[in-house]
């Protein structure tokens, strides 16, 4: 019984240290990559504010091509909503909603994740003409992990998890892009 009970206190311990340094751990984080792309910037913006077609170069959409879709709305406005729900658990169920245009420099998305877990989170899309036939693409990511919740961010890396996964897109847009007539 007397080390049961100490079980009890070291536990209670440990875990009341978790909870004192989670609220000393930054809750926001925003992840950004960057392309440039040898197109106009006009042709560009055109392209990426229509949500349907990160499914030819954004990463997550081509982890379950399979994954059933809907939508809500005009594409490339702001309101269209894409709805997706995936059995891939990386992939997940949630969807993505424009929620301001800039038009010919920037869109704001807002990503709502349903499953595996809940939250949501910022995305935009910007570009910048660095001439006639240049133009620099940004994609980047927004989000928050509240208290306690927020401690996972001292072991997990979201630059290096989603940087990734946007490089890739961008990589692909870039691609995709330059092939085009």
């Amino acid at each position: 019984m007397n080390i049961l009970k100490k079980l009890v206190i070291v536990l209670g311990a440990l875990i009341a240290l978790v909870l004192v340094v989670a609220l000393f751990v930054k809750k926001d984080y925003t992840v950004q990559r960057e392309v440039v792309i040898n197109k106009p910037s006009q042709a560009v913006f055109d392209y990426i504010k229509y949500l349907k077609n990160q499914d030819q170069y954004c990463k997550w959409n081509k982890l379950d091509p399979g994954m059933k879709k809907s939508y809500q709305g005009t594409d490339g406005t702001v309101g269209f909503v894409a709805h997706w729900e995936s059995d891939n658990e990386q992939v997940g169920w949630g969807e993505q909603e424009i929620k301001k245009i800039e038009e010919g420099k920037r869109v704001d998305m807002e990503l709502r994740f349903i499953k595996p877990f809940e939250s949501t989170s910022a995305a935009y899309m910007t570009t910048d003409a660095l001439g006639d036939q240049q133009t620099k693409v940004a994609w980047g990511f927004k989000g928050r992990m509240n208290y306690p919740m927020n401690i996972m961010l001292l072991f997990f890396d979201m630059e290096e998890a989603i940087g990734g996964d946007l490089q890739t897109g961008l990589t692909n847009l870039k691609t995709l892009l330059e092939q085009s007539k």
